[in-house]
């Protein structure tokens, strides 16, 4: 790795660490789905070279993160919002592991999809949250979700 691009991922890395430290609950579950995107997007890159191994380390950061909002659902409070959503992380994994195995771009984009669809209504719930809460209210999880350690 060259000096520019160390620079441009300690950068990257401060920037992200700094964002995860100022951000509300619905903020860190918008930074969730931009890092499996980010993931999925470079795993598509190295699936078309045929870095197989890269793309499949790739992916399986993807399915961590889809886990990582999966195990962070609600029931109590979500009720059926929190059930479908466990039902369409559950069906993402399996669509990414089965992309993963047949070197099939449309399931990691079928998956991009899917999670850019979710991405949006959180980010609309965060430009929501910060028109009507205040501040000291923004630290409170919305229904369905909990961010238990």
């Amino acid at each position: 790795m060259n000096t520019m691009n160390r620079a441009l991922t300690a950068y990257t890395d401060v920037d992200l660490q700094t964002a995860v430290a100022t951000a509300s609950p619905v903020q860190l579950i918008v930074l969730l789905y931009d890092g499996a995107l980010a993931a999925l997007a470079s795993a598509k890159g190295r699936m078309q070279e045929m870095k197989l191994a890269e793309k499949g380390a790739l992916i399986s950061k993807a399915i961590g993160i889809v886990e990582g909002l999966r195990s962070v659902l609600d029931h109590e409070k979500g009720g059926e919002i929190a059930r479908n959503l466990e039902a369409l992380y559950d069906y993402m994994k399996r669509r990414l592991a089965s992309a993963n195995l047949r070197n099939d771009p449309a399931g990691l984009d079928e998956v991009m999809g899917l999670l850019g669809n979710l991405r949006e209504a959180w980010v609309a719930l965060a430009a929501r949250e910060r028109q009507q809460l205040p501040v000291a209210q923004m630290a409170e999880a919305p229904a369905g979700l909990s961010l238990r350690a």
